[in-house]
């Protein structure tokens, strides 16, 4: 999704022209849609003194408007800082802050809330965007000094504070890492005072973010905020093979759209019997070997009997364990997959205009057809031209000559005048 002012030319993408400043929600990172823009606020309500402001990558903050300035989605302000200032872009104003501070559970009155000093001016900027272009620089540089010194870490990215004063250098490691002969280096190399920051292996990819499995955009880069547990007992639920390869995301962790149907799989499982449940029948003991979950169907074998599985319902199963529960055993589970009669109905759909795969096939049963279309055409070009159809009728409905006995003789066919006789002068001798 981009906004209009994204564009390409000269067969070259040109990217964001207000260099990810605007406000259509297509160049931002979690961005949130202000549908509350084009309200006016009662007559003598005041608006909401908080804004929420983005900075780089993912980090959001909120900050309160204590000058009242007229500020609107999009634009680049000056924040207070720890030292110094730091430069970031307006996401949201309003009455939807409250609701975001509110769900994030962050009070308007908290020391944490700092304020919003002005609307950066050109220098701010230009301060601004010379400390970005010297991160990924520093950020080789860093990699190279962290593995001269033998430390397990990763410096996976680095954020500069909007005046340039600091420099957050942003790592992930399995173990404690002693990085104060680290700090002195970088301070030493860079200028710059260091400060260093360990996340976890899931906001190392949201902050760097990427494309997934499933062909979109990472969701912990785009819309996810918090970040729950993922176990392997999800995709145990979902009938899922517990593939490591398949089951993990970018960061190497359980993928967090295992936890998106989860809720819909237990309720579907809440009205099946556990699949540890035995079936106590005349022949022997039934085992459950499988279960659809769609189609309400498990698979049962009896012991030692592996390879012939045979299907029944949930309601069947439920009236067997009934059943067993009063001491009772059923004849066997053949009498009960027999009444289940599985019809598979095909649903396919040509999609593309309902073509046949042999469509271009010759369809007028071989090439007898052909030859005689073929020898049609030949006779057509011998015809003589001129009255030659006319000649044709005439021979039909002229009389034939009678013989001598009033019968007219049969047409014999023409011998052919260069035939030789055996004798060669049949002929004159006859003469």
């Amino acid at each position: 999704m981009s906004c209009n002012s994204c564009g390409t030319g000269d067969s070259a993408p040109g990217g964001c022209k207000n260099h990810g400043t605007c406000g259509t929600s297509g160049c931002n990172k979690l961005t949130v849609f202000d549908w509350l823009a084009n309200m006016e606020l009662p007559e003598g309500q005041e608006q909401f003194p908080y804004v929420e402001v983005r900075f780089k990558n993912s980090r959001k903050e909120f900050f309160h408007n204590h000058e009242n300035l007229p500020l609107k989605i999009g634009d680049v302000v000056a924040t207070q800082a720890a030292t110094g200032h730091d430069v970031g872009i307006v996401t949201l104003t309003g009455e939807l802050v409250r609701v975001q501070m509110k769900r994030k559970r962050v009070k308007p009155d908290s020391e944490e809330v700092l304020q919003i000093y002005r609307i950066a001016n050109q220098n701010d900027v230009d301060k601004w965007k010379e400390a970005r272009n010297r991160e990924d620089e520093m950020k080789i540089k860093a990699r190279e000094i962290a593995i001269r010194l033998k430390l397990k870490m990763k410096i996976s990215d680095i954020e500069f504070q909007g005046d340039g004063s600091k420099a957050t250098f942003f790592y992930t490691a399995d173990q404690r890492v002693d990085f104060r002969e680290l700090i002195r280096e970088y301070a030493g190399t860079f200028r710059t005072r260091i400060e260093m920051r360990q996340i976890g292996l899931r906001q190392e990819a949201a902050r760097l973010g990427g494309i997934g499995s499933c062909g979109r955009e990472l969701c912990c880069s785009t819309w996810l905020t918090d970040f729950r547990s993922v176990t392997t007992s999800a995709a145990r639920y979902q009938n899922l093979s517990l593939n490591p390869q398949k089951l993990a995301g970018q960061c190497g962790k359980l993928k967090c759209c295992l936890n998106y149907e989860l809720d819909s799989y237990l309720d579907a499982l809440s009205t099946f019997p556990k699949q540890n449940q035995k079936l106590y029948t005349e022949k022997g003991v039934a085992l459950c070997q499988k279960v659809d979950i769609f189609k309400g169907l498990m698979w049962y074998c009896y012991d030692g009997e592996w390879m012939n599985w045979h299907t029944l319902t949930i309601e069947q199963v439920h009236e067997i364990v009934a059943k067993n529960k009063a001491k009772e055993k059923v004849a066997g589970i053949e009498e009960y997959a027999r009444e289940l009669v599985i019809e598979e109905k095909v649903s396919f759909e040509n999609v593309v205009g309902q073509d046949s795969l042999t469509r271009f096939d010759n369809k007028s049963g071989g090439g007898k057809n052909k030859r005689k279309k073929r020898r049609n055409n030949r006779n057509k070009k011998k015809a003589p031209a001129g009255n030659a159809p006319a000649a044709k009728t005439a021979a039909k409905t002229s009389p034939k000559p009678a013989s001598k006995g009033g019968q007219s003789k049969p047409n014999k066919p023409r011998r052919n005048k260069r035939r030789a006789t055996k004798g060669g002068n049949n002929n004159n001798e006859k003469k």
